[in-house]
């Protein structure tokens, strides 16, 4: 089962590099980008798009570490009150014990 998830992965990743080759290479026209105060040199539009989507995916992942911090707060309180209530439920039932004695 491993080795078809490997395989499977692979697969689509070579699709990918495949579809990414072909894409620069049809894209080589110069594109000179004009960004109202700043005039940006021409280059290919297939670099220009996969500095977009660079730069559109570093400013996810930037906006989303709020929310992954809020998270993994929840989550850490949550274990200690996990292991608060084990311990609890130990004490619980030990002393059970002992008054059956």
């Amino acid at each position: 089962m491993r080795w078809i998830k490997g395989l499977i992965l692979a697969v689509i990743l070579l699709v990918v590099l495949l579809v990414g080759i072909l894409f620069a290479v049809n894209n080589q026209q110069t594109i000179g980008l004009n960004l109202i105060w700043l005039e940006l040199p021409p280059i290919s539009l297939s670099v220009w798009l996969l500095a977009t989507l660079t730069a559109g995916v570093i400013l996810g992942m930037v906006a989303m570490l709020g929310v992954y911090a809020r998270l993994k707060a929840h989550l850490a309180r949550a274990q200690r009150r996990n292991k608060q209530q084990q311990k609890e439920l130990d004490r619980l039932r030990t002393q059970e014990l002992k008054e059956l004695a």
